[in-house]
């Protein structure tokens, strides 16, 4: 859905605003595609997904995982006033938080084991 939203974003901007908004490596590399990358450029790897076998150590983990992305969603939020935009993050935003509290009820079921 992210990958969406900034391709709508971008779709009709000019070669010229994609180098005003420092775009123009990303564009240099992918034109408007979507390619999954924070926002430094660095790509998407598997690397940052933790798994200790552990599973509370893994549950916390996760739990943490959808914190940082309820936290990001609310800084896109706070970046735009495009309700084409808001609407979609606030649903991520709330996706997040069911989430977050889901893994806290395991949280609970794999403590009292």
């Amino acid at each position: 859905m992210i990958g969406t939203m900034i391709f709508q974003c971008i779709r009709d901007a000019t070669l010229e605003e994609m180098e005003a908004a420092g775009l123009i490596g990303y564009f240099t590399m992918h034109s408007k595609g979507v390619y999954p990358a924070n926002p430094d450029g660095v790509p998407f790897t598997a690397s940052y997904i933790a798994c200790t076998g552990d599973p509370i150590a893994d549950i916390v983990e996760d739990m943490a995982a959808e914190q940082k992305a309820r936290a990001t969603y609310e800084h896109l939020i706070a970046l735009t006033d495009d309700m084409a935009i808001i609407d979609p993050l606030r649903f991520l935003r709330e996706r997040e938080i069911v989430h977050f509290q889901r893994f806290g009820e395991c949280l609970e079921i794999l403590q009292s084991m």
